[in-house]
């Protein structure tokens, strides 16, 4: 019988190395306990999965010494024909651990195609409860929840960029729909630039940064407040911090 493929959540940024439990208010305890037996997992990256896996350590023994846990890569860089290879030791018997960089996998993240393999070769999938940034955002941004759509990465080009965003704001006013949208956080500025010379000025935009995070901040306002803010240098503390971009047309 195959072995469970958990999707297990990971903190959204450092967490408090300091306190007792620094991942009591992210990640529950339950999901701390599994994650603590098992001894093979598929990581965005290894080097954050050891330290979240320390972090696991302070409050759960994990199944073997970390040195001896099994930390392969999945990344945007792993071909679609390593992905079996993966699954082998599930199709053996073996829980496996699937988990992100930050946040939740197998959303805005590489290891989507793994879980489609894991249901067509009949592994039982198992979501964990854990911080989601996408949806974090949705919760605190006061648009709508009702309906909205992730557009992942914009375009780089200028142009291209804001064409994008006209074509993201046109389909929000006709369905009611809010967009999400991320960047690379070194380009957040430039996006947000673009954000408030392009949309209409009723439209509300918010940028949500470090959420769970001590730094976190999230605002939602006009695309013309956004504009009149920048304009007189009230720039939001996002340069190289991740951070969620959402619009609503009006």
């Amino acid at each position: 019988m195959p072995g469970i493929l958990y999707l297990i959540p990971n903190t959204l940024g450092p967490a408090n190395a300091g306190a007792a439990d620094p991942l009591a208010l992210t990640i529950p305890a339950d999901v701390q306990a599994i994650t603590s037996r098992i001894d093979y997992f598929i990581a965005e990256n290894a080097k954050t999965t050891r330290a979240f896996l320390k972090l696991i350590a302070l409050k759960n023994p994990l199944a073997k010494p970390l040195q001896e846990i099994n930390i392969v890569e999945l990344n945007v860089n792993t071909p679609e024909a390593a992905l079996p290879a993966l699954l082998e030791p599930l199709l053996a018997g073996h829980d496996a651990g699937l988990i992100s960089e930050a946040g939740v996998p197998a959303v805005a993240d590489p290891g989507a195609n793994l879980v489609r393999l894991a249901h067509r070769c009949g592994v039982l999938v198992r979501p964990l409860v854990g911080p989601s940034s996408l949806l974090l955002a949705v919760m605190a941004s006061g648009l709508s929840g009702q309906s909205f759509a992730f557009n992942g990465y914009l375009p780089v080009d200028p142009g291209q960029r804001a064409k994008r965003i006209k074509e993201l704001e046109d389909r929000s006013r006709l369905d009611r729909q809010t967009q999400l949208f991320i960047e690379t956080p070194y380009r957040n500025g430039p996006l947000l630039d673009t954000l408030v010379s392009t949309c209409h000025a009723a439209t509300l935009v918010c940028v949500a940064t470090d959420l769970t995070l001590a730094s976190e901040s999230v605002k939602t306002q006009t695309a013309a407040k956004w504009k009149s803010d920048l304009k007189s240098g009230k720039t939001p503390d996002f340069n190289r911090k991740p951070t969620v971009f959402l619009l609503l047309a009006d």
